[in-house]
């Protein structure tokens, strides 16, 4: 007597038709695909709305802890990065899928409705008001945020030494100076040494002088700002 291989998707079909026929599992899967986008589009409009929520209804016990940060841990990595955090409808760039999903789960979890997004990116990534690369947020309530969902490359090791100098105006002054410093090195003193009395610190002082006003001047002008100031700023020019 021969013995045949079984087949389990054959025997997964017959045991299916026992229950539920073809049109009826057809149509079950339709509503299930339906209320999957329909639930899609309302956080995703909840996303790009503007909101007035500062609080949303978490389960305690359920939050990972090492997703919980309070707006001051924020403030300081997006003044050292140059990094902002505002509303999540101020973000110009598409949404991960994986984003979306990670919100449905979270609401499943906690049975509630998230809301009051804020998202956490470089300023190039947002839709900025005139004043004439991201993590994305739900407020907890008492200045603590919870991390949904990170995407998108990583920062550049270098980026928090690139932009020390625009930290805040000491920085500045103190970039101003090194950069003079070196600029003085290359000015030839031998002679003018004999003639003036303490010409390195003239050189030095008129270099630092120039430096920092150009410096000043170019930053300003293309409407940038300190990175204290702008962390939380809605404007790109103010």
């Amino acid at each position: 007597m021969l013995l045949y291989k079984t087949n389990v998707q054959e025997k997964l079909l017959q045991d299916r038709q026992k229950v539920i026929d073809v049109d009826t599992l057809l149509h079950q899967v339709e509503q299930i695909l339906s209320q999957n986008i329909q639930e899609r589009n309302r956080i995703e409009s909840a996303i790009r709305e503007k909101s007035s929520t500062n609080q949303n209804e978490f389960v305690i016990d359920l939050l990972e802890t090492d997703k919980i940060f309070h707006l001051d841990q924020i403030k300081t990595i997006c003044i050292a990065y140059r990094l902002r955090f505002l509303d999540s409808h101020f973000f110009k760039d598409n949404l991960p899928a994986e984003a979306i999903s990670e919100i449905r789960r979270l609401e499943k979890l906690h049975q509630t409705t998230l809301q009051g997004f804020k998202i956490m990116a470089t300023t190039k990534t947002f839709q900025l008001l005139s004043y004439d690369d991201p993590l994305l947020f739900a407020p907890l309530g008492n200045g603590y945020y919870y991390l949904i969902h990170k995407w998108g490359e990583d920062l550049h090791p270098a980026r928090k030494l690139l932009v020390t100098p625009f930290k805040n105006v000491l920085n500045f002054v103190i970039f101003s100076a090194l950069l003079s410093l070196l600029f003085s090195a290359f000015v030839p003193e031998s002679n003018l040494s004999k003639r003036v009395v303490m010409a390195p610190i003239i050189i030095f002082l008129f270099m630092f002088k120039s430096v920092f006003a150009v410096g000043m001047y170019a930053f300003f002008m293309k409407g940038k700002n300190f990175n204290e100031a702008i962390w939380n700023r809605v404007y790109f020019n103010n």
